[in-house]
């Protein structure tokens, strides 16, 4: 019987590869990867908002 190596890494507590990072505060990697995803969810509700509604994001702020 052969042991996978990644599944091994998952269940040993000090592997670091495998850890995810912890919330803090600050400029953290957790905190930009937040960010990002949350930046990569608002770019796709606005061009959803665009596509539904037939105006650009442009028009909604005044300046087109």
């Amino acid at each position: 019987m052969t042991s996978d190596p990644a599944s091994s890494a998952q269940l040993d507590p000090n592997a670091t590869a495998a850890a995810e990072p912890a919330p803090a505060f600050g400029w953290t990697r957790y905190a930009e990867r937040i960010n990002g995803r949350f930046a990569m969810v608002g770019f796709v509700a606005l061009l959803l908002l665009e596509l539904v509604t037939g105006q650009t994001f442009f028009s909604w702020l005044g300046l087109r």
